[in-house]
């Protein structure tokens, strides 16, 4: 979904264009990593892989109007390299699931355990003979 959000900032005709340099730098570098990690997924030898890579490779040219026609080519081809790779199984489309090594508790059982500590603590603290 980042790489569609991305793309959208670029392309979307109510987005306003980057204002600087540094602008159109960070957008690129940002799209450049949806190609690489699109790339995993992609088909070796794609032929959206390889020209979305072809304009990645590419660095950021000077003045104002030739970065931004780049930037609009780096967004179109990974668009392109996007919905290919959804087309094909959509195994970019979803979250990287984390597993949990071992137990988690419930939120229950935590609030259960540091009762039962806090009453521990209190009955510690009244059997304690006062000098």
């Amino acid at each position: 979904m980042a790489a569609a959000e991305t793309v959208a900032l670029v392309l979307d005709g109510e987005s306003p264009l980057p204002e600087s340099a540094s602008d159109v730098e960070e957008l690129a570098r940002r799209l450049r990593g949806h190609i690489s990690r699109l790339g995993a997924v992609a088909p070796p030898g794609a032929t959206e892989l390889l020209g979305a890579q072809q304009v990645a490779s590419a660095g950021v040219p000077d003045g104002y109007v030739p970065s931004r026609v780049y930037l609009v080519e780096l967004a179109e081809a990974t668009r392109v390299l996007f919905a290919t790779v959804q087309a094909l199984g959509g195994a970019a489309t979803s979250k990287p699931t984390r597993r949990w090594r071992g137990w988690r508790p419930r939120i229950n059982a935590l609030r259960g355990s540091v009762f039962a500590l806090a009453f521990a603590c209190l009955i510690l603290a009244a059997s304690v003979p006062r000098p």
